[in-house]
């Protein structure tokens, strides 16, 4: 067993096998008190076996202060491949504190698309500042480029160590470059051939050269089925790209044809749940991650679509407003009237999730919005069919009142197929003026259903009831 590890298990035990993954409750105790003490070695000693991942989440679990403490005391232990584990504002504020020099020695061993990660949040200032403290003039370069391409674009998620070579080479060529090579990739899948200018034209599987007789050429035994993408393609694009055709890796070309960087399977791994999170976050109103903020930033992060909500609170208000006398005279209504906006609501937030999906997966085209629209539709119409019979019902025995049931009935259905087709028509709408659905679509599809469901109920009750 190795050094340190029959303490590490009895760590482990006492935590009583809780955590996540390398981390424990006795683990995270034994880290406070060694930061609390200042004991630098004992400190090494418990994070010095953890797997980078695992390093990020103790970091990130710590207060400011304790982070601060933490990187001082362990050096090199907190490495490139840490910061780029950290979630990105725990990251920003260390970084802040350190040396641009600590900094750039760090990430210097790390592959572009990771070093890119790190900085690409920093102030400008600070991003040149690493930059020009980075040894080696290459890699100044390479990042620097990357940082030149729009955020979230192809050229920031992608790495430019690969290997390329040209058609003519034999395996046993290849298999001899790498082998004495001494800058190859950390990791890699296949092997780009080039032509003359550069432009990928095919690509070699390492299976596929490991299998192959050393005098073949790569040009023989190449797949020349390619899916390039251009560094300015958005990430989500690329997500869509190599979920389509299940690609374990792509080339990515500049203006010119010419291959510059690959993007690999788990740069899109890390993309899908970026863009998952965003969706998320962006449907409950709350602008991105930020459960590692200070509390005033927290809040006035989320202010703006609160003051939205609220603004679209008041329109439903108001929408009341215009029958209080309708509701003075039949108390029930007021009783009655929050289950026909509150269903209509959850309908058409099942229509938007399924509709946002859609449209993020390419599944939604413009070709089947009308068909999808009749579906929808339909849904709306039958659930609200259902859910009218059995409200009105409940209504009509509650009250004694089989009128008021019919009232609560008929408002449930248009409340229903109204939401049912909101839900798609209102992320359709947004896609299509070039706005993510995410944002907005749910404050807007509440408003709808509210005010419907209100005018629907109020405005029958006060034909048939008064």
């Amino acid at each position: 067993m190795p050094s340190g590890a029959p303490e590490r298990e009895a760590l482990r035990e006492a935590g009583g096998g809780e955590g996540l993954y390398g981390l424990t409750t006795a683990l995270l105790r034994a880290v406070g008190e060694a930061l609390e003490r200042g004991d630098e070695a004992r400190l090494r000693e418990l994070i010095a076996p953890l797997h980078a991942a695992d390093l990020a989440d103790l970091i990130e679990r710590l207060r400011g202060d304790e982070r601060h403490r933490l990187v001082a005391m362990a050096g090199a232990i907190v490495s490139g491949e840490v910061f780029a584990f950290i979630e990105d504002d725990v990251r920003e504020a260390i970084i802040r504190q350190l040396d641009s020099r600590d900094v750039a020695a760090a990430i210097s061993d790390l592959d572009t698309d990771d070093a890119v990660a790190v900085i690409e949040d920093l102030d400008p200032p600070q991003q040149r500042e690493i930059l020009d403290a980075l040894p080696d003039r290459a890699d100044r370069f390479g990042v620097a480029e990357s940082l030149s391409y729009p955020e979230n674009s192809a050229g920031r998620l992608m790495q430019r160590e690969f290997i390329s070579l040209p058609a003519f080479w034999t395996v046993g060529q290849t298999i001899d470059f790498m082998r004495e090579a001494e800058d190859l990739p950390h990791d890699f899948y296949e092997i780009f051939v080039v032509n003359p200018r550069q432009e990928p034209i095919g690509t070699v599987p390492l299976n596929s050269l490991l299998r192959t007789r050393r005098p073949v050429r790569l040009r023989d035994i190449m797949g020349e089925e390619l899916h390039v993408i251009a560094a300015e393609t958005d990430q989500e694009e690329v997500g869509y790209l190599f979920d389509q055709y299940d690609l374990i890796s792509a080339p990515v070309v500049g203006a010119s044809g010419r291959l510059i960087g690959v993007i690999t399977v788990d740069d899109v791994l890390d993309v899908a749940r970026e863009e998952a999170e965003e969706d998320i976050f962006r449907l409950g109103g709350v602008p991105e991650a930020d459960i590692y903020r200070a509390a005033l930033q927290t809040a006035g992060g989320r202010f703006i679509w609160l003051l939205v909500n609220l603004a679209t609170a008041i329109l439903a208000s108001f929408v009341i407003y215009q029958f209080e006398g309708t509701i003075d005279q039949m108390v029930a209504l007021a009783v009655l009237m929050p289950i026909v906006a509150s269903m209509g609501g959850n309908a058409g937030t099942q229509t938007l999730t399924v509709a946002v999906r859609a449209i993020a997966t390419k599944d939604l085209t413009v070709g089947s919005i009308r068909r999808v629209l009749g579906k929808e539709t339909i849904v709306g119409l039958l659930n609200g069919i259902v859910f009218a019979v059995l409200t009105g019902g409940v209504a009509a025995a509650w009250y004694g009142n089989p009128a008021l049931g019919y009232v609560v009935g008929g408002a449930m259905i248009i409340n229903m197929l109204v939401a049912g087709m909101f839900g798609l028509i209102i992320p359709v709408v947004l896609w299509r003026l070039r706005i993510d659905p995410a944002t907005a679509a749910g404050v807007l599809l509440t408003t709808v259903t509210d005010v419907i469901g209100f005018l629907a109920f109020l405005g029958l009750a006060g034909m048939f009831l008064l």
